[in-house]
Order: structure tokens, then C-alpha cells, then sequence
């Protein structure tokens, strides 16, 4: 699949500031040039040049008018423009969501595909060109591309560092493998990074420093500070997978070390867990089964993962403080865990590190990795664009 682009750099426009007016008005933490000037601490000159250039290159519009406060009613900006979207998905085990993101962050054609990532990373890739071929049939210009990955993620280098679940992916090109094919900005990024960054995209703004988990196959975590994803020196904050829990005793767990919490908190290891005890379950999906059944084992399994969760988070609520967890990912839609999870953070916290804290499940549900990705797009195209002379 080969998708034709055309980009504009805006006059005289260096990226620092538009890349940060970009991340707000993505965010929706601003919507208006005054807003920005404001929050940037900029001379409303300055904003205007930058916004000027993001509207030029199709990154943001500004459409209608919002509530005045006094002389001329103000326009409201928005990600996007006229009729540029991003493409995005959200690769899992066995499957993929996958969509397009418009004007307005608003996502459509949202959908779930077939996807083995255990075939390896090109026979993977070409299944998701194609797929992604499919969307560009709807009005508009693709202007870029985000991608989630179910594994540690090299940001800068865009590709699958060290995963333990994706066989034949570690150190492959994959930003630079479909940018070749795609011919568009593309970002790839972590699962659990994208879910935080679109999930606190949407929540109220005052709550400004989140955390959000991904629970399902796998366990891990994104960290979300002043509405700016916070990933590391190295890409790793927020991976939780490997944190040693005492319910995990010496189990085996596939990063090579033993109690590792994915090995009792994970859906693949409750499934696993369920199986030893002779109930059929081959996945998470079957594990949310069970449950939702009542079957008493599930259920009490489920409980011990929320527990050895809450167990782990305890510790990263106490040293960071954040306004709101977010659980998402399928074992999160189960309210034994979420309850789980919730208890042991009350009895293991100091009461001033939750007497405001927010605990609840993901608004956005399963699309708040793709909200993430495009956001994560958006700003690889701005980028792209800054960078990158008329041809």
C-alpha cells in the first residue's frame, strides 16, 4: 500500500512551539489562542505564528466560536484539519484494533481484526497494511500513522525492545518499515502509553499527573504527568509486568526471573492458573468468561490478581502521588478485580496519598490505545512537517 502526502512547513515557524501548541490543543487541554498564550506563557504574536503554521499543514483547525468572555467570541481549535485523519491500531496477541482518527479526535471505522503477532513482525505488518489499506477508502487524506505494540517499545529508534510475547520482533524497524510503506509519518509507541495518553486526553484537566494500567493478556502501565506521557530514561516507567509480588512466590515467568506479578495477575497466567486446576480456559477472554458466570475458582483468582495489582500500584501511588488511576484492558472490566484493586490501594496507602485519589475503569474502553496513537501521529506529522523542506 502506498499512500500519497504532501507537506507544508509554516514561514519562518521552529518547531519547539508548535510542537507544544500541538500537544495541548491534542490534548484538549487548550482551545483557544488565548488559552495558549496563557498556559505557554507566550505573547499572543508568538502563538499566532505557531498556530498559524499548524493550520497551514493540516495538524489542527479552528472552527465555530465558543463562549465569550467579553468582546469578539473566540474560536475553537481542534486537532486535525478539513479533511486530514490519522490511521491507528492497537496490536494485541492474537488481534488488532484498528481505525482512523478525524477532526476533532474523533474516531470512526473502529474495528478488531484477526492479527497473530507471533508469525513474526513482517507477515504481521503486511496483514495490518492491509487492513489500514481498507480505511483510506473514506473522504479525506491520511496524514499519518500511530501504532501501539504489546511490548517494550524504543521511541526514538521505533522499534520492540526485548518482548517477551513477540517472538522474531525484537529490533525490528517497525516505524521505519511502515513509513517506507505507507510513505507517512509514523509513531510507535507501547500499548499501556497510548491507553494513558488518550485516556487522560479525555479526562477532566484538573486531574493532571495519571496513571493508567492495561490489564489483559499482559500487565502494564503508562505515567502521565502535567498531560505529557513520562516514559524514562530508557522507555521503561511504567512497566509493572516484572515487579516481584509475595502471592507469585518462585514462579517462572518468562522475563527469566521468578514472582514476577504477571505470572499471577496476568489474564495469560490466570488462564493458565485455571488450566493447572483442571478448568478449561486457553485465554484472558475465557478467564472474563468464567467470572461473569460466577464460576468460584475464576472468581477467586481474579480477586488474588486485583490484590497482587493493588499491591504493586500501592507503591507507585505512595512515591508519585497521582490525581486518578485508570484501569483498562479486559480483566478490568470485571468489577471483582477493579474492587480488588481499589481495597488493597486504601489499605495500603497513606490516607493523604487517596483521600483525592481517583480509581476507575477507562472511559474510552478498548479505543483509548487508539486515541493515544493518534495523538502519538499527530505529533510524528508536525514533526515531519517542521523538519521537512517543501519538496
Amino acid at each position: 500500500m502506498t499512500v500519497s502526502r504532501t507537506s507544508r512547513r509554516g514561514p519562518g515557524q521552529r518547531g519547539p512551539m508548535s510542537a507544544q501548541v500541538l500537544k495541548l490543543v491534542v490534548s484538549g487541554r487548550a482551545t483557544s489562542r488565548a488559552e495558549l498564550s496563557r498556559q505557554l506563557k507566550a505573547a499572543p504574536s508568538t502563538i499566532s505564528v505557531a498556530v498559524q503554521a499548524l493550520l497551514e499543514q493540516g495538524l489542527i483547525t479552528e472552527e465555530g466560536t465558543g463562549a465569550s468572555t467579553g468582546g469578539r467570541p473566540r474560536k475553537i481549535l481542534r486537532p486535525g484539519g478539513g479533511d486530514r485523519y490519522a490511521l491507528v491500531a492497537d496490536l494485541g496477541g492474537s488481534h488488532a484494533r484498528i481505525g482512523t482518527v478525524g477532526p476533532g479526535a474523533e474516531l470512526t471505522d473502529a474495528r478488531t481484526i484477526a492479527l497473530d503477532i507471533t508469525q513474526g513482525p513482517q507477515v504481521s505488518l503486511e496483514r495490518l497494511v492491509s487492513e489500514l489499506s481498507t480505511l483510506t477508502d473514506r473522504p479525506g487524506v491520511p496524514q499519518a500513522v500511530g501504532i501501539a505494540l504489546p511490548g517494550p517499545v524504543d521511541v526514538p529508534g521505533g522499534f520492540a525492545d526485548s518482548p517477551s510475547r513477540m517472538p522474531g520482533w525484537d529490533g525490528f524497524r517497525v516505524r521505519d518499515w511502515l513509513t517506507e510503506r505507507l510513505e507517512l509519518p509514523v509513531a510507535v509507541g507501547n500499548d499501556a502509553n497510548f491507553m494513558a495518553l488518550g485516556e487522560h486526553s479525555v479526562q477532566d484537566p484538573a486531574r493532571r499527573q495519571s496513571v493508567t494500567v492495561k490489564a489483559g493478556s499482559a500487565i502494564g502501565a503508562g505515567i502521565v504527568i502535567d498531560g505529557s506521557l513520562y516514559q524514562g530514561a530508557t522507555g521503561a516507567a511504567g512497566d509493572i509486568t516484572h515487579v516481584r509480588v509475595t502471592s507469585a512466590g518462585q514462579t517462572p515467568c518468562g522475563c527469566g526471573n521468578t514472582g514476577c506479578l504477571e505470572t499471577v495477575a496476568s489474564g495469560a497466567a490466570l488462564a493458565r492458573l485455571l488450566r493447572d486446576r483442571g478448568v478449561q480456559a486457553h485465554n484472558a477472554a475465557d478467564v472474563v468468561a468464567l467470572v461473569r458466570a460466577f464460576h468460584p475458582e475464576a472468581g477467586l483468582l481474579v480477586r488474588n490478581a486485583g490484590r497482587a495489582l493493588g499491591e504493586v500500584l500501592a507503591a507507585n501511588v505512595s512515591f508519585f502521588n497521582p490525581d486518578a488511576v485508570y484501569l483498562g484492558g479486559v480483566m478490568s472490566t470485571l468489577e471483582p478485580f477493579v474492587a480488588a484493586v481499589r481495597s488493597q490501594l486504601y489499605e495500603s496507602c497513606h490516607p493523604l496519598a487517596t483521600q483525592r485519589l481517583v480509581i476507575e475503569q477507562v472511559s474510552l474502553g478498548a479505543d483509548a490505545g487508539l486515541v493515544g496513537a493518534a495523538q502519538a501521529a499527530l505529533s510524528a506529522a508536525v514533526t515531519h512537517a517542521l523538519t521537512t523542506e517543501n519538496p
